[in-house]
């Protein structure tokens, strides 16, 4: 029967932790376009948007970089898994920017 628990219990630690990831990713993602849409008004506004979107988005942003109109950012999600001693933490990456015309026919 301790087996059975143990297998139940990773099972939902993985499925967790799939999760969180899922959330990182799409947190990350919408993040960066929120902060590409507000690249013109500078980076203080393009990050402050990018914070307000992932922590909307069930995250915290970690990390916001600005290199002229591309907005980078990182974003972390934390989770508890119940046999993890401490919270976890999930991190994703994204960029957005505009899309370049060269090599476009």
């Amino acid at each position: 029967m301790g087996v059975v628990w143990v297998a139940a219990l990773t099972a939902m630690a993985v499925g967790s932790v799939r999760v969180a990831r899922h959330r990182a990713d799409a947190a990350a993602d919408l993040a960066a376009l929120g902060g590409a849409a507000r690249v013109a008004e500078g980076r203080a506004a393009a990050c402050g948007a990018a914070e307000i979107v992932a922590v909307k988005a069930g995250g915290r942003l970690s990390a916001c970089g600005v290199k002229g109109r591309v907005v980078e950012v990182t974003v972390t999600v934390v989770l508890q898994v119940p046999i993890a001693r401490d919270a976890l933490r999930v991190s994703s990456r994204a960029r957005a920017g505009p899309v370049e015309v060269e090599g476009v026919s």
